[in-house]
């Protein structure tokens, strides 16, 4: 597709061009059963692409497996193939779980799994496996809008079943003994979008995929894995990590065909969000189906809105994002796969959701943190055969305009490791409760949980959680242990948003995220309508909203503490040190802004009293030795102002180092911290027991200071902007930045000559 001329203007900063490349096929592998080959070239597909083969083949041999080749190139097909010749017929065929070529065939009934971290997208891997498996093929999806029959046909009669991690966690595994039929045949397991899996939630999802193997072995098998990922630097070794396997083998090299590809680099003139909705509407109108990719629900709202009332053609435009109820979704999926929908704005929600066929353009509002999930949204444009158009605008964020200045961060870069930590206790220890309850915990189940199980069990014995007997330990307790962790956060269950006038369930927000959202006075946005928050009730897990539209949007206003329990590690740092250890982090939300809809203008400040929040986390932090600080000549409010905008700086650009955006970490800084007696700036993860970006941090920190440095030095503001140390998630409004001082204070601290 050639860039319309309408975006050929001064916005426009770099355009990479990618060459249509043809593929390269291979023959069906010779296990595949011949009413299986039927049916998947009666769809069009006459020989299968050759890493499809590939992989394929190492999953019926027995071999744990990750394909991580580009989207679009042919996932589902490949692991398919060995699922469908092993439930798809009547006699079923297995590979060996050993290292041999020959196939047998078993006469019991084989079983299959697949997971998917959204809803969307098991449903539109529904959709794939209907259509190229073989008629009378059992497949089914279950997640938690599924009624008793179809639960009941997915657990009795279904030889695949498409679920998602939570459902899995929350109904499967908790009743393995009405599930042993399919648990006891189970021979293969999907993991899709495995990438996805790191940080908190790859260690909920690595632990829950440990609990189904133990009950798997309890019940004769010994299932399969296959991973499906983005392109990673590390996908054989973060794979095995997830579950719990050595040896994992790696499908990465790409044989399928690609279409041309155009990728615009785009640096808005004003708002990113104001150009984003234009262009989209301008795509729209020129016949183009259309994602666009924000980085907030709110945002998603806005552009969706802004967007429609630009577009003349008529073409509609709605908003996706989490939070929808199940109807509202299904309504929004449907409309786009049938090409009712001309344009659609987008949060993460839909990234990983349904394969659309008739995607022209994909417009990135603002780099999505990694490389992983920039080059994930983009391929929702160009599929099959189709040129793809791809416009990624720079937010007002440090990240952003160090990679426009640098477009080889984004074009000649690998992709980021994933960072996973499944021994995390705040994750394992609960989990180590529901496979109690699952079934008692014996010394043999370090087999699945790792050598400290042993010692984790006994913790949770001596807090009451499990009962330590000579046999093992035992979950004794009247409630179900599953029902007190969430996958998706530290949080438990959501805070439900709900109209104050009839009692309807508008939306839900994470009970971590509830504080700063949907406090009293809070404007929430769903749908494209605004809610205002009349009544906050955390206990009861209730937000009171009325509809309005009142002018202005809200900011929440916090403050934060850390307190720094022990050190790791440390090392010299330039002119100090660079440290990291476990810290814990307190935090309230004292206020808000009320901000104007149109110009972003502050109106006024509400104080708000809300309850402290306490977070024991990893973290990593500089501290600063006094003699620079009196060489500097920085009084108190210089010193506390650089400290500030230093920590905004390396926070926005973490995400270039680890596998993570910067709502995933949060950060303290301050002039003289009581634990170090120096100047110090933390940077810390956003998750109970951390999630490993700040120990990559503390691995990369002589670059990362680096790149933050040379972003506060070639930064064309006068005194500080969002493009270098005006943070969106400030919790004190961005109040004491001073982008030169913190300059100076950066280049001593790293040990350049000339910082005066």
């Amino acid at each position: 597709m050639a860039v319309p001329d309408r975006l050929m203007g001064d916005e426009v900063v770099h355009v990479h061009h990618r060459d249509a490349a043809p593929g390269q096929t291979a023959e069906w592998p010779e296990w595949l059963p011949e009413q299986v080959r039927q049916s998947v070239t009666a769809h069009g597909i006459a020989r299968p692409w050759r890493h499809q083969v590939e992989l394929a083949e190492h999953v019926f041999a027995g071999r744990h497996a990750v394909i991580c080749t580009s989207t679009a190139s042919g996932k589902t097909l490949a692991y398919l193939l060995p699922i469908m010749a092993a439930t798809a017929v009547k006699d079923g065929v297995l590979g060996l779980p050993v290292e041999s070529a020959r196939a047998r065939l078993v006469t019991r009934k084989h079983t299959a799994l697949y997971l998917a971290p959204t809803k969307a997208l098991a449903h539109d891997q529904l959709r794939s496996a209907t259509e190229l498996g073989p008629d009378g093929w059992k497949v089914t999806c279950l997640d938690g809008d599924s009624d008793q029959q179809e639960r009941r046909f997915a657990r009795d009669f279904a030889s695949y079943v498409l679920t998602n991690p939570d459902m899995l966690h929350l109904s499967v595994l908790p009743n393995h003994a009405r599930w042993a039929g399919f648990l006891g045949s189970l021979r293969y397991v999907v993991i899709d979008e495995a990438h996805r899996a790191r940080g908190v939630f790859g260690a909920h999802v690595a632990a829950v995929i440990r609990r189904l193997r133990r009950l798997c072995a309890m019940y004769g098998a010994d299932p399969v894995f296959i991973l499906a990922s983005a392109t990673a630097t590390n996908a054989g070794e973060a794979g095995g990590r997830l579950i719990g396997e050595d040896q994992v083998a790696v499908v990465d090299r790409d044989s399928s065909p690609h279409a041309a590809r155009d990728v615009v680099l785009w640096q808005p003139a004003d708002s990113p969000h104001g150009d984003a909705a234009r262009v989209m509407a301008n795509l729209v109108d020129e016949g183009k189906q259309v994602i666009t990719f924000v980085p907030s629900r709110t945002m998603a709202e806005l552009i969706a809105v802004r967007a429609q009332d630009q577009v003349t053609s008529g073409g509609e435009i709605a908003s996706y994002r989490s939070g929808y109820l199940a109807q509202d979704r299904r309504g929004i999926e449907h409309a786009l796969s049938s090409g009712a929908l001309r344009g659609v704005a987008a949060t993460n929600a839909l990234e990983l959701g349904i394969d659309v066929a008739g995607m022209d353009a994909v417009v990135i509002c603002g780099f999505p943190g990694t490389l992983a999930a920039l080059w994930q949204q983009a391929g929702r444009a160009g599929r099959g055969e189709r040129d793809a158009l791809v416009v990624l605008m720079a937010r007002e964020d440090p990240l952003d305009v160090y990679l426009f200045e640098h477009p080889e961060r984004i074009f000649a870069a690998p992709v980021e490791s994933t960072v996973l930590h499944p021994e995390n206790p705040y994750v394992l220890g609960p989990h180590l409760a529901a496979a109690a309850q699952e079934s008692a915990l014996t010394e043999a189940d370090e087999r699945w949980f790792g050598a400290g199980m042993g010692r984790l069990a006994d913790q949770l014995a001596r807090q009451g959680l499990l009962r330590r007997r000579p046999t093992g330990w035992f979950w004794t307790r009247p409630e179900r242990a599953v029902d007190s962790i969430d996958l998706r956060s530290m949080g438990g269950r959501p805070v439900e948003i709900i109209d104050r006038g009839t009692g309807r369930v508008v939306g839900q927000v994470e009970r971590g995220a509830a504080d700063r959202t949907v406090h009293p006075g809070a404007v929430y946005l769903h749908l494209g309508e605004q809610w205002l928050v009349d009544d906050y009730r955390p206990e009861e897990l209730q937000a009171l909203v009325h509809p309005e539209r009142p002018g202005f949007f809200t900011q929440p206003q916090s403050l934060s503490q850390v307190r720094i329990l022990s050190v790791g590690e440390q090392r010299e740092f330039g002119r100090g040190t660079v440290n990291r250890g476990e810290v814990e982090i307190t935090e309230q939300v004292v206020g808000y802004l009320r901000r104007d809809e149109i110009t972003g203008d502050v109106w006024d400040s509400t104080p708000l009293e809300m309850d402290e929040h306490v977070l024991r986390t990893r973290a990593m932090w500089w501290e600063v030795p006094d003699e620079l600080v009196a060489e500097l000549k920085l009084n108190a409010v210089q010193l506390a102002g650089a400290a500030h905008a230093a920590e905004h700086c390396a926070i926005g650009l973490l995400p270039m180092f680890a596998p993570c955006d910067r709502w995933d970490i949060g950060g303290v800084s301050t002039i003289m911290h009581p634990d170090t007696g120096r100047c110090t700036i933390v940077v810390h993860d956003g998750h109970p027991g951390g999630a490993g970006f700040a120990d990559r941090g503390f691995e990369r920190a002589e670059e990362w200071a680096l790149a933050t440095l040379e972003r506060l030095e070639q930064c064309d503001c006068e005194a500080g902007c969002p493009s270098c140390v005006v943070s969106p998630k400030c919790g004190n409004a961005n109040q004491s930045l001073d982008r030169d001082a913190a300059r100076r204070l950066l280049t001593g601290l790293l040990g350049i000559d000339a910082f005066a």
